[in-house]
This record gives C-alpha cells, sequence and structure tokens, in this order.
C-alpha cells in the first residue's frame, strides 16, 4: 500500500537518492543535500504556517508502507510552490509573431519570435513530480501527482487562482537539450546540465545578467532547436496527459532553457479540484464487489488536516453520501468512522 503525506527531515536520504536518478531536466529537484534540506525545511515551516506566500512551498513523499509492514519507503516526491516569481524574477519565453510587410514590395511576413516574459508571477505552480522507476505501476503517477490537486481543493485561499506547471523539455539520448544547443549555449557559455544544476541550487541571477532581452526570430534557429519548442521529455509525456485531463493547457509559455510547455489552468476549474467531495467515512471490511458498477471505483482520499495531511487511493464504494474504507485504509489516513475525507473518483484514464 501506498501513502501520500508531507516531507520530514528524515526523508532526506531518500529524497537526495531520488534526485540522483532523475537526470537533467528537473531544476526544483537538484542533487544537492544542502539545497534539498533548505527546500525541507522551507515545506516543514509552510505546513507549519509561518512561511510567507512568497515563500510558501509544499513538499510530498510517496511513501511505500510495506504491504502492511515495517517497510516506510520513500519512492517518489512532487510539490507545490504557492506563487512563483514573488521574491525573484519567474522567467520564461512567450511564443508570439512579428509581422514584416512593405506594401510597395508586395511583402507580408509573419515571423515567429520568442518574448523574455513574466506573465506567471504569483500564479502556483505544481513542480517536482518525481516517481522511482521501479515504483512507476498501477496508479503510483496519479497518486502522487494528484495528491496535490485534493491539497489545492482543501486549501485552496493558500493558492493562487491559477495554476501552472513548467513540463521538462526535449532532450536526446546524451541528455543535451536541442533548445539550449540552438539559443542558450551562445548566451551562457556553459553547458545545459550546468546551467539547469545553478539554477536548481538557487544560483539564478546570471540568468537576467546575461540572458537575451531582445525577441528571438526561431527562423534563426537551427531545425532541432525549432522543433523542440513546446516539446517534452519522453518521460514527461504521461504527467502531460494528466495534466491535460485535469484541464490544462499549453498557452505559448515555454522554459528558457529547454522549451518545454508552461501549461496552466484556473485553479477552480481543475477537474479533480471542481469534482472532489467532502465525505464521511464508514469503515466496511467487506472488498467491494467486482461485478457492481457502484463499488471498486478506485477514489483519491485525502484526510482534511494540513500539516497531517495524507491521501491514498482505495477502491471504495460512495454508499449513501458516505464512502466506505477499509480498517487499513482508514489507518493510512489516520481517520475514524464518521470521519470527514476530501475524495474524488479517478477520471477512467487513470483507472
Amino acid at each position: 500500500m501506498f501513502v501520500v503525506r508531507p516531507v520530514a527531515r528524515d526523508d532526506l536520504p531518500a529524497v537526495l537518492a531520488l534526485s540522483e536518478r532523475t537526470g537533467a531536466g528537473l531544476t526544483t529537484l537538484p542533487a544537492s543535500r544542502e539545497r534539498l534540506a533548505e527546500r525541507i525545511d522551507r515545506s516543514i515551516a509552510s505546513f507549519a504556517g509561518t512561511a510567507a506566500r512568497a515563500d510558501a512551498c509544499y513538499m510530498f513523499v510517496l511513501v511505500d508502507l510495506g504491504g502492511g509492514g515495517p517497510a516506510r519507503r520513500v519512492v517518489g516526491i512532487s510539490a507545490i510552490e504557492a506563487a512563483v516569481g514573488l521574491k525573484e524574477p519567474w522567467y520564461n519565453y512567450r511564443v508570439g509573431t512579428l509581422v514584416h510587410a512593405s506594401r510597395a514590395l508586395g511583402v507580408y511576413t509573419a515571423v515567429p519570435t520568442l518574448f523574455l516574459s513574466n506573465d506567471h508571477t504569483g500564479h502556483t505552480e505544481l513542480c517536482t513530480l518525481f516517481v522511482d522507476q521501479a515504483f512507476r505501476h498501477g496508479r503510483n503517477g496519479p497518486l502522487i501527482a494528484k495528491s496535490r490537486l485534493l491539497f489545492i481543493a482543501e486549501f485552496g485561499d493558500r493558492f493562487g487562482d491559477k495554476v501552472i506547471a513548467e513540463l521538462r523539455g526535449r532532450l536526446d539520448a546524451q541528455g543535451r537539450s536541442p533548445f539550449w544547443e540552438g539559443l542558450g549555449r551562445h548566451f551562457f557559455a556553459m553547458e545545459y546540465s550546468t546551467a539547469d544544476y545553478l539554477t536548481g541550487i538557487g544560483q539564478k541571477s546570471f540568468i537576467a545578467e546575461l540572458m537575451p532581452r531582445h525577441p528571438v526570430y526561431v527562423n534563426l534557429l537551427p531545425a532541432a532547436a525549432r522543433d523542440a519548442i513546446g516539446a517534452v521529455h519522453a518521460d514527461t509525456e504521461p504527467a502531460r496527459r494528466m495534466l491535460e485531463q485535469e484541464g490544462f493547457h499549453y498557452d505559448g509559455c515555454v522554459d528558457i532553457f529547454d522549451a518545454g510547455p508552461t501549461v496552466e489552468a484556473f485553479r477552480d476549474n481543475i477537474d479533480a479540484v471542481r469534482r472532489s467531495r467532502v465525505l464521511p467515512v464508514t469503515l466496511d471490511e467487506i472488498d467491494p464487489v467486482p461485478d457492481n458498477p457502484v463499488a471498486g471505483v478506485p477514489w483519491l482520499v485525502g484526510n482534511r488536516r494540513f500539516a497531517g495531511f495524507r491521501a491514498i487511493l482505495a477502491n471504495a464504494a460512495q454508499r449513501a453520501d458516505r464512502i466506505a474504507l477499509q480498517s487499513h485504509q482508514a489507518a493510512a489516513l489516520d481517520v475514524r468512522e464518521g470521519d470527514l475525507v476530501r475524495a474524488v473518483p479517478l477520471s477512467p484514464a487513470d483507472r
């Protein structure tokens, strides 16, 4: 059985081990013990309610409970940044168009461009999503990813009206970014992995100092760099599909390093937020009947505690406006008979 909970200081070694397996492109999970420790401390302060909104970061871990045994292995991670860009600039490129025309010559040319933008300042970001390769089975991906949406639904006043997610951009077999090779390298004079790492450990001043301030003409970039604009890493395709199913869409903004797309949605329009319900728990030790169309539907279920948040996936049945859980599921959520939980049935694509 797997449960999602807030990260704890004791999780640092496991989180560091996960970060070392991500490869390039996951800026918010750098393989730096010091930086990860700082981020975990920031998350703990956020769950304690002592962090300002500009600093608030909520990190969650996916824990393998070992089938009810003693194992408590951290096998995945995800996070929410409450509001980006309020303390330091949040950069991306907006894909735009410049028109060059001459009536005398009969020439009219619409040229795609990249404009430096801070359009997402103040928005909430879903970030740091990663699951150990050995545990990318069943519904572990939807559990660690979508549990954040239950948390946002329950504590919406702590988050922005719009939620975004920066998706990892296309990399080649050697871990190089075609977009970086075609554009970024000319201005930053360093490897993509180095720039990615520096950003991840908080050294971002070089971005403002070195990046181009004028529009970039896309037609002047190599074909591989052009094709990478708005494309995602192969490992990120499932996350993109999940977000699109939740109502997120690409609106023309891409990462300044690898040109991965930024998707966005209004908080209250996100499918899991909109469809989630608050239901009392009833305990039922009988497994849902497989041929009953009402029973056995996979539900994402979270308790309603802030610092003590827990979320699981359960093949549960909704009965007379109550949700039926087994005792081990209730124990994982730290709830009892009659307690209220927030729950949403998984969409058919995630079942």
